[in-house]
């Protein structure tokens, strides 16, 4: 006898409806925070994309990196958030607002623990190095 195959993520997190609503509190949460808005070249995204927009790319991406159907049809996280010079703190900041939202939404702390290892993936196409912030040669 096979032991059961495990459900995705996907369909733990409850799939593309539950994954929406918890997208839309998110970058609701992101698009006011002044620890992330203090950036001027964040600020200025934050004004510059309409948040419909940003929540479906949001939405399709995680839908995707989840195990879900959808299929993500945004840029690189490198090339969406090069020009915006993202800092560490700030990246902290972000993910202080991804455990609001998660904690709001009393995500499972398994179910947490494998979507912040998904974001944690992508900090390094999205910050930048603090030695070439600093005018410094790696």
């Amino acid at each position: 006898m096979q032991p059961a195959e495990r459900p995705s993520l996907y369909s733990r997190l409850g799939g593309v409806y539950s994954i929406a609503t918890v997208v839309d509190d998110f970058v609701n949460r992101i698009m006011v925070d002044p620890r992330l808005n203090a950036n001027p070249l964040v600020d200025e995204a934050h004004h510059r994309v309409p948040p419909a927009g940003f929540k479906y790319l949001v939405t399709e991406m995680v839908c995707w990196a989840t195990g879900g159907p959808q299929k993500y049809t945004g840029k690189s996280m490198a090339d969406s958030h090069a020009h915006l010079k993202i800092t560490s703190k700030e990246w902290e900041a972000f993910l202080d607002d991804f455990q609001q939202t998660l904690h709001r939404f009393a995500v499972p702390a398994e179910e947490q623990a494998e979507l912040k290892a998904i974001v944690n993936s992508t900090r390094s196409d999205i910050v930048i190095d603090s030695a070439l912030v600093a005018g410094s040669k790696p």
